[in-house]
């Protein structure tokens, strides 16, 4: 057996999307028609929202009778977004690839292509060379619109159909990865979470470890200090000659610092500058939920303090508490309810520092908090891992998207001769 490796070849075709079948229009479908059991439907929002390039399987679903009203949609069918909050994501598409009779509600525009690979399709419409003759086409401010007729006038370059199955196959090969990738990171996390809850509640406890846990105050174990107020980015371009690093949001476990800003700082404030080990919260938060935050101060940088919205707690020497157990600690259930509990506000929520230095913690001995933060820590690395897999899959099929949406690069074809 042989087999002759050779690359797609010959002009792509530019057409048209009206010419690659009939247009119609959704109709019907409000958000209080969606139910759990029904026939499958889709409104124009979870374009945007749930689904990407193709459609396998539909989540909403409707009563028979919203149905009768409504536009059906076949396999193969291309799915547009009439309306949108966008001119740059306006007309986003979605092939239909299910097998269940279903149905597209209002502001659903509904292309029937002919004799086209509909996965390829999908991609194509989302791709920055159809997306910016979308938007070029767009109307309207507040909420923007495209209609059929500028649909219609869209130009696309198209292989022959044997490459569009070719490419077709090879994006959904990485959809597939990607997929499965997302599945694996959400079951990571889920699996953390019962894992937060049993260790840092005492439920379940590690080998080696027993005992009762004691109940402390936060006073005991440290002090706060507070960020800077009244600094801003005007301080840099008024031309001081001492600036620091100025934080705003934790949204890591071990904080990370790459998102600041300079300011100034005048010699007085220096004892509030952050060091390696200090556990920051967010002290205003438009969600109560934000104020449990809390991150570990990963590294020793000079000249670097947190801003009015965020409060330092620092461990006293006498002490041996693990920082990253009760990072873990206030990211958790326990903590969460606890923070939570004192957020005050309405439209924003804040945290007073005196009350938090009151809170009361059942806290395990330090052998068991470094433990309980190695187990969690490991967990996290784990995630982080699969999170830089995805990030680099993801890039990686833009740049694959790139290429072989434009015939820039060419597949190669595999003929097997007997």
């Amino acid at each position: 057996m042989n087999t002759n490796l050779q690359r797609f070849s010959g002009a792509w075709e530019t057409k048209q999307l009206k010419e690659l079948g009939p247009f119609s229009k959704g109709r019907g479908i409000k958000r209080d028609h969606v139910t759990d059991e029904g026939v499958p439907c889709v409104r124009y929002g979870e374009l945007y929202t749930r689904y990407k390039n193709y459609i396998s399987k539909i989540a909403s679903r409707i009563p028979p009778e919203v149905a009768a009203t409504a536009l059906p949609i076949k396999n193969g069918d291309l799915l547009f977004a009439g309306s949108g909050e966008t001119a740059e994501e306006i007309g986003r598409c979605a092939a239909y690839l299910g097998e269940e009779q279903a149905y597209a509600g209002g502001d659903v525009i509904v292309l029937t292509p002919s004799g086209q690979n509909s996965i390829y399709l999908g991609h194509l419409m989302n791709s920055p060379i159809v997306s910016t003759q979308k938007a070029r086409l767009a109307q309207g401010d507040a909420v923007v619109h495209i209609y059929i007729n500028n649909l219609a006038e869209v130009k696309i370059e198209l292989p022959p159909i044997t490459e569009q199955n070719a490419i077709a196959k090879i994006l959904s090969d990485v959809d597939g990865l990607l997929n499965a990738l997302e599945s694996l990171i959400a079951k990571k996390q889920a699996i953390k979470q019962a894992v937060m809850l049993q260790l840092l509640t005492g439920r379940t406890r590690l080998p080696g470890f027993n005992g009762e846990w004691e109940t402390m105050q936060m006073r005991r174990i440290g002090a706060i200090y507070g960020g800077l107020s009244g600094k801003s980015k005007v301080d840099f371009a008024r031309g001081y000659s001492r600036y620091v690093t100025f934080l705003g949001v934790l949204e890591n476990i071990i904080l990370d610092v790459r998102h600041t800003e300079r300011v100034y700082v005048d010699r007085g404030e220096s004892q509030n500058s952050v060091m390696k080990g200090d556990i920051l919260f967010n002290a205003s938060s438009e969600t109560p939920g934000d104020l449990a935050l809390g991150a570990v101060m990963g590294e020793q940088l000079d000249n670097l303090y947190l801003n009015s919205f965020c409060f330092g707690f620092r461990i006293s020497g006498e002490n041996r508490h693990v920082p990253l157990f009760l990072a873990y600690y206030f990211r958790g259930f326990p903590g969460r309810a606890i923070m939570n509990a004192l957020a005050q506000g309405a439209t924003r929520y804040n945290l007073s520092k005196s009350q938090f230095l009151t809170l009361e913690l059942s806290i395990p001995s330090c052998n068991e908090q470094y433990a309980i933060a190695s187990v969690l820590s490991d967990m996290d690395t784990e995630i982080a891992a699969l999170e830089l897999r995805l990030h680099k899959t993801r890039a990686i099929k833009l740049g694959m998207l790139q290429q072989l949406l434009t015939g820039r690069t060419r597949l190669i074809k595999t003929e097997v001769e007997d």
